[in-house]
């Protein structure tokens, strides 16, 4: 069988691979020559679809909150047609810091944007399942809002396939050569040539590197668990806020009718379809009900995902210094979903050779040549 040939390959179907080829297609007004390579039969299945869906902007280290803040008109006026629901739903964040954790405490309220400390009762009156005697101080953010994952990600592919561009599924990728400036991707389902090659293969990045013959970045993908709880005693939680502790060591909010909780677990794994340790599951229960007057009745449900991240906790966005046909879009580490709008315009933008007009950003802090020695 021939090769087919396209102009950009990107290997990876999640929301970076969804997102900037929807940003390239409507930058051009054609998706045609964009095609998006996905191993699994369903896009977004390994950490798209098991995110906790929130949209913060005090969320992570200073380059992620400005790229949440950069995302946030996308997600308050998508384009025309792009979702029949709003992205974003109110929710909240209560954030609380136990006896003895002033310092952590004044320095998040230091660095956040969003924050305003709160008395202990009214967070009580936030969430009235929390031990009073837990709470030393306590911070919220109204602001804080629930991200429709499943609309923003499927009105990215939507969008992408009505300007023409090709997402093919179970695209298992076997070998990756490159000759006179071309790329060629032999997959289980058919052989692509191009001349630019996205790296946006989550968890696989380094995989797909070390397969493009492209020095690996050296990411790690940790592992995130998560549980939807039944409680007892069995309360009206829909219009609690996302709570979490000042030391990050759980939080939970309410889902579908049940409570997700997370121990906020990142251990380092190896790429593939992970699953739950029992023991998290349990100190994801243990601290719900060590924290509130709730006692976990049964476990509905229980999940895990990767988040990964590159050696200095920074996503990787550009063109490798080495190899300018290979542009890494990388090392997300969990905040992929609500930073997806300003990551895949910058991402668009350097693909295209355009100025990136996001002043607030420090691209120097994303480019792949920071990991160069005397960079």
């Amino acid at each position: 069988m021939a090769d087919r040939e396209a102009d950009i390959l990107i290997v990876g179907g999640g929301i970076a691979g969804a997102s900037l080829a929807a940003t390239l297609a409507a930058d051009r007004g054609d998706g045609g020559g964009i095609v998006v390579l996905e191993g699994e039969r369903q896009p977004g299945y390994h950490a798209t679809g098991r995110s906790a869906a929130m949209y913060i902007v005090d969320y992570g280290p200073p380059v992620i909150r400005a790229l949440t803040q950069a995302s946030g008109a996308f997600f308050r006026d998508p384009p025309a047609g792009f979702s029949d629901k709003p992205l974003l739903t109110p929710r909240g964040l209560l954030s609380f810091a136990v006896p003895g954790e002033d310092a952590a405490f004044e320095q998040e309220l230091a660095q956040s944007l969003t924050l305003s400390e709160i008395s202990v009762d009214e967070a009580l009156a936030r969430c009235p399942v929390l031990k009073r005697e837990v709470v030393g101080r306590a911070a919220a953010a109204d602001a804080a809002e629930e991200i429709d994952v499943a609309a923003l990600h499927q009105g990215y592919l939507a969008q992408f396939k009505k300007l023409g561009g090709e997402a093919v599924t179970g695209a298992e990728i076997e070998t990756i050569e490159r000759a006179g400036g071309t790329w060629r991707v032999r997959t289980d389902a058919a052989t692509w040539t191009a001349a630019t090659l996205v790296n946006a293969a989550g968890a696989w990045v380094d995989a797909i590197a070390r397969m493009a013959g492209v020095r690996q970045l050296g990411f790690t993908p940790k592992q995130r668990s998560a549980i939807l709880a039944d409680t007892t005693p069995e309360m009206d939680s829909a219009g609690w806020p996302m709570v979490l502790d000042i030391s990050g060591t759980f939080y939970f909010k309410p889902e579908s009718g049940h409570l997700l909780v997370s121990p906020a677990d990142a251990t380092p794994t190896d790429p593939g379809d992970v699953r739950p340790d029992e023991l998290d599951v349990a100190v994801a229960a243990d601290r719900l009900e060590r924290h509130t007057a709730l006692s976990v009745r049964r476990i509905a449900q229980s999940w895990a995902g990767q988040r990964t991240f590159a050696p200095d906790h920074t996503p990787v966005i550009g063109a490798d210094p080495r190899e300018p046909g290979f542009f890494w879009l990388a090392g997300q580490g969990g905040y992929g979903i609500q930073t997806a709008p300003a990551v895949s315009r910058i991402s668009a933008d350097l693909l295209a050779g355009r100025e990136v007009s996001m002043p607030d950003i420090p691209l120097a802090d994303l480019r792949p040549d920071r990991f160069d020695a005397g960079a």
